[in-house]
């Protein structure tokens, strides 16, 4: 009785897709605790290299700052009020260019992927926008929606529009052909194909695609404010630099990188329960 409760208490999935996640680390002989203690083990070691050499050396901080002087500048960051306060532009620019460019891109990709007319006439152009780099294109964004954060949010969403786009259009061809007929056989129109057969396999790809849109996106958020901006951590990092201030530039690099890791997780967290069927090793690396 007690197994049966615990069961019912688990939601469909969750076991299998916990399980799945542990499998390759147990393989390898890892545990989940050991590898967070492995983890730890090479920050540490990292960080005290970092330090000896900076000391050994007799770095100068204005060149390369110790993680001692970099602590110190990013608390000092945080409590002036200067990071917390730049920190919530860029993650706005970040969330809503990310939502509009995944958007885009699986809405074109779902009609791409189920429509060859449109692949031939659409996907070449899409290719070429893709090709033009996105810094050399910037300027003109921030020339056209000005230096506040709507420049920002269309930069961001260009850069995350293509993975979604093409990983969705892969994942809808990845369909079984005989479940495709099977379901026209029984008269199912093309949106239940779409729903039941094509969605279900695309899912794994579309999330690939979602896990490298959202890492891209802070980069796109930062080349934004390089470019031009009134506020926001890029702006910030400029304004470090302008001063010769290599510790704070270092401290904002940090908070960039962990705002990178939150969100990538997030992704991760969210494409976990909703395809809780797929490995979530496998299936989310191979899209991409």
């Amino acid at each position: 009785m007690a197994d049966t409760l615990t069961s019912s208490a688990v939601p469909p999935g969750a076991s299998s897709a916990a399980a799945a996640d542990e499998a390759p680390l147990r393989r390898a002989g890892l545990t989940p605790l050991r590898r967070r203690v492995l983890i730890a083990a090479v920050f540490i070691a990292v960080v005290a290299l970092w330090q000896l050499a900076v000391t050994a050396l007799d770095v100068s901080h204005l060149i390369f700052p110790g993680p001692l002087a970099v602590v110190q500048a990013l608390y000092d960051g945080i409590a002036s009020g200067d990071i917390p306060t730049h920190l919530w532009v860029t993650l706005y620019e970040i969330l809503a260019g990310f939502a509009a460019g995944a958007l885009a891109g699986f809405v074109l990709g779902a009609l791409i992927g189920q429509s060859a007319l449109l692949e031939a006439v659409l996907y070449p152009y899409v290719v070429a926008f893709q090709t033009v780099p996105k810094v050399a294109v910037a300027p003109l964004f921030v020339l056209w929606f000005g230096f506040g954060t709507t420049s920002k949010v269309i930069i961001t969403a260009t850069i995350v529009f293509f993975p979604v786009l093409a990983n969705t259009i892969v994942g809808l061809r990845s369909a079984p052909r005989e479940q495709i007929d099977l379901m026209r056989a029984f008269t199912a129109s093309a949106w239940h194909v779409f729903r039941m057969v094509r969605l279900p396999h695309a899912l794994p790809y579309v999330f690939a695609g979602l896990d490298i849109g959202i890492v891209l996106s802070v980069i796109g958020a930062i080349v934004g404010e390089f470019v031009g901006a009134q506020a926001g951590l890029g702006y910030l990092i400029l304004q470090r630099n302008f001063s010769m201030d290599a510790a704070g530039m270092f401290a904002i690099l940090i908070v960039l990188s962990f705002i990178g890791i939150v969100l990538h997780a997030a992704v991760r967290w969210i494409a976990r329960r909703v395809i809780f069927w797929a490995d979530a090793f496998s299936d989310l690396s191979r899209g991409s």
